[in-house]
């Protein structure tokens, strides 16, 4: 197996200023630091990449990038409409920065963790995979379009720890072998799936995906109940002490 340390690995994180559903959701502040920075301080603090780079379509973002100190890259103007696809936005960026490896850690994310990042792009070089997206597992009764996904309705109802999990996107984490997207989006004009393709689950806490400003009040009261003095601790009814259990 190539060892990671040979490899030439990138972090790109993007950052669109024009948000749809979110106005300039990368500069909200989430326990008073701008959304942005916690994918910045995650990717420095895995210690895996060779370079962290913004990838936007707006200067603001330069000032950001020297204020955690990492890279900054404008892409084109083209490249920044909300109907931009992510195919052509990891093309441009790997014809411009050459590497072994980029992955897209996304400021959605903003309770990853640099461990977490660091265990997804082991398990990616180990699985010696060409595409990597990360997933979460959810264990609960699901249905798609009327129809039992995950169990079956003519025996007894399951337990939910017993149920196979089904497994939503995440992306917080989407990396690729250069070559094969490079390859693949050249010869079909998509890449995004591209050679061998893995899915790595991420905790419950990477899971919280930042897409409205109820995600942001979320995403806020765990960030600031992790911070608070002595961390968060579960606490129950005072019947407890009571009891004999």
């Amino acid at each position: 197996m190539v060892e990671r340390r040979t490899m030439n690995i990138i972090a790109m994180i993007p950052a669109r200023i024009g948000s749809t559903r979110l106005k300039m959701k990368n500069l909200a502040l989430i326990n008073g630091k701008p959304l942005i920075s916690y994918a910045i301080e995650a990717a420095k603090a895995s210690g895996v990449f060779s370079r962290v780079v913004v990838n936007s379509d707006d200067e603001i973002f330069s000032d950001i990038a020297r204020r955690y100190s990492v890279e900054f890259y404008l892409r084109p103007k083209d490249l920044g409409s909300s109907a931009t696809k992510s195919d052509n936005v990891v093309y441009d960026f790997m014809l411009k920065h050459p590497s072994d490896i980029v992955a897209w850690v996304n400021p959605t994310s903003p309770l990853q963790t640099g461990e977490e990042i660091k265990e997804v792009i082991d398990y990616f070089i180990k699985e010696n995979l060409d595409t990597l997206i990360t997933v979460k597992n959810e264990q609960v009764h699901c249905i798609f379009k009327g129809s039992p996904v995950n169990f079956k309705t003519d025996e007894i109802f399951a337990q939910t720890q017993d149920l196979m999990p089904v497994q939503p996107f995440v992306y917080s984490i989407m990396m690729w072998k250069n070559k094969t997207f490079i390859d693949a989006f050249e010869k079909n004009g998509h890449a995004l799936f591209c050679g061998k393709i893995g899915y790595h689950p991420v905790s419950k806490e990477t899971a919280i995906i930042i897409k409205t400003k109820e995600d942001i009040m979320l995403a806020d009261y765990v960030m600031r109940a992790k911070a608070s003095s002595g961390g968060y601790v579960i606490q129950y009814d005072e019947i407890v002490k009571t009891s004999k259990k």
